[in-house]
């Protein structure tokens, strides 16, 4: 999460957001230095289990992982 203030504005907001979607992992948002999707591929996940939600439909299927 990033929480706090800058100047008079709130700051809210999560660094990563995955979801589990028909036993995929989707990853929605991945704002940390070291790639989330990285790690999951270093920890054992396929990569036809994981699809980068937050690339549009059609550049998916150039990413490598899954496209849906």
């Amino acid at each position: 999460m990033t929480l706090g203030w800058d100047r008079k504005t709130r700051v809210h907001g999560c660094l990563i957001h995955l979801d589990i979607i028909n036993g995929k992992i989707w990853v929605q948002r991945d704002e940390t230095e070291e790639s989330v999707t990285l790690e999951l591929v270093a920890a054992g996940i396929p990569a036809s289990d994981i699809v980068l939600a937050f690339h549009p439909a059609d550049v998916r299927p150039y990413t490598g992982y899954e496209i849906a």
